[in-house]
C-alpha cells in the first residue's frame, strides 16, 4: 500500500529480530526486538532524550 504510514528501514536476525520503523508522518523512528513469542516496540532517543527523527524532517 502506497499510503502506509510506517516504513521499515532496517532489519536484522531471522528468530531473534531487530528492525528500525519510521513514522512517514513524524519523522520519528523506532525500534522493534521480537524474540519468540514476544516483541517490543520503543522509540530512539538522542543524547538529549528526544526521539530521533529522519534528515528529512530535522528542524
Amino acid at each position: 500500500m502506497a499510503d502506509e504510514r510506517f516504513e521499515k528501514i532496517y532489519t536484522q536476525g531471522k528468530l531473534t529480530t531487530t528492525e528500525i520503523w519510521v513514522d512517514k508522518e513524524t519523522g520519528v523512528q523506532y525500534m522493534y526486538h521480537a524474540a519468540g513469542y514476544s516483541g517490543g516496540l520503543t522509540p530512539l532517543l538522542d543524547s538529549a532524550g528526544r526521539p530521533m527523527r529522519t534528515k528529512e524532517f530535522d528542524e
